[in-house]
């Protein structure tokens, strides 16, 4: 198993995390689309792993992309990694917070320029702060 620099005891990320961030963060669980909040956000500012606090995606890369999850086409440098998921019986590429290897979501190569990549995450994983000001 990975290490990441952000590493708990899975109790502890029982404790702090709600029902739903932790099923998607630490057990790879999906919600349902058309549920978060965070699909509507369209405040300047950045988005947050709801896990460790790492900054993940500026506001200004996010867009409408139809799917019913947060997308966007590029994360902040370095702040995510990617998996191959091989579950569902197709392969597809995980992505994962950088800091604490928590679940996010998935990339596909169907997004809009400039990286033509979509970026479609759980909203359970995020958490959005306003730019200040």
């Amino acid at each position: 198993m990975a290490q990441f620099p952000v590493d708990k005891p899975d109790e502890e990320w029982r404790r702090e995390l709600s029902p739903d961030a932790y099923r998607v963060l630490r057990k790879h669980g999906t919600e349902p689309a058309g549920t978060s909040p965070l699909n509507h956000e369209k405040r300047e500012g950045a988005f947050l792993c709801a896990g460790c606090g790492q900054p993940l995606f500026d506001s200004k890369t996010k867009y409408e992309s139809g799917s019913g999850w947060p997308s966007f086409y590029r994360p902040k440098e370095a702040a995510v990694g990617t998996t191959t998921d091989r579950s569902l019986l197709m392969t597809r590429t995980e992505v994962h917070c950088a800091q604490c290897g928590g679940h996010l979501g998935h990339v596909f190569n169907d997004g809009p320029a400039p990286t033509g990549q979509r970026y479609c995450m759980n909203g359970a994983a995020l958490k959005f702060q306003p730019k200040e000001g």
